[in-house]
């Protein structure tokens, strides 16, 4: 990934980054050309990886890939208006951008199709979206056998950390004055996220 100095982040952040995934592109490489779906993940810390499922009828776990996989996941961003920018009444030179947060993790991809396998990880992936629920919803509050049925139509998928690479440009190599216009701005246009991206990437 092509990171300009300003936004690079340590290993250390970068990992703690990838455990903040919710939901990345699976990228692999084929002999037909590169294939991607977007997948839920949860970061399995004892072993260095991200873990998911995806749709048994998927080509993507059955074509033969190359080389490792790559997850690709975005955090907040948005675009950056020029008006934003104290800069632009003072000298005018100033041009549009757009601010982001994206993770690059790279590893071998294992599919797996053992049930209870596959059962661990939708729990997982579950607890991790439901947990901050008023009422939570459980994998057992479905029948049983549903939940066979339809973890029968799903593999597991596991990306083995290699390499985790991260870019937070949040308007780090502007002026402060340029920094709270960009703030104000997202809030203005209703990018919380993105606004809270700005304050957490200069301190």
């Amino acid at each position: 990934m092509y990171i300009p100095r300003p936004f690079q982040v340590s290993p250390e952040d970068a990992r703690d980054l990838l455990r903040e995934i919710t939901v990345g592109h699976l990228i692999t490489t084929t002999s037909q050309g590169p294939i991607a779906t977007l997948l839920p993940w949860v970061v399995d810390d004892e072993n260095l990886a991200l873990v998911g499922h995806m749709a048994r009828p998927n080509a993507q776990w059955q074509t033969q890939w190359q080389g490792q996989a790559l997850v690709i996941a975005e955090g907040p961003n948005g675009y950056v208006s020029p008006s934003w920018y104290a800069t632009k009444a003072e000298t005018g030179r100033v041009v549009p951008t757009w601010d982001y947060v994206v993770v690059h993790a790279y590893g071998e991809l294992v599919i797996h199709d053992e049930g209870t396998w596959v059962e661990d990880v939708v729990r997982r992936l579950t607890d991790r979206h439901e947990q901050q629920r008023r009422e939570p919803w459980s994998v057992d509050d479905a029948p049983s056998d549903y939940i066979d049925s339809q973890l029968r139509g799903i593999v597991g998928v596991e990306v083995q950390i290699d390499r985790v690479e991260a870019s937070v440009k949040m308007s780090q190599n502007k002026s402060d004055a340029d920094r709270s216009g960009v703030l104000a701005g997202f809030v203005g246009d209703g990018n919380v996220p993105a606004a809270e991206w700005i304050e957490r990437a200069t301190t």
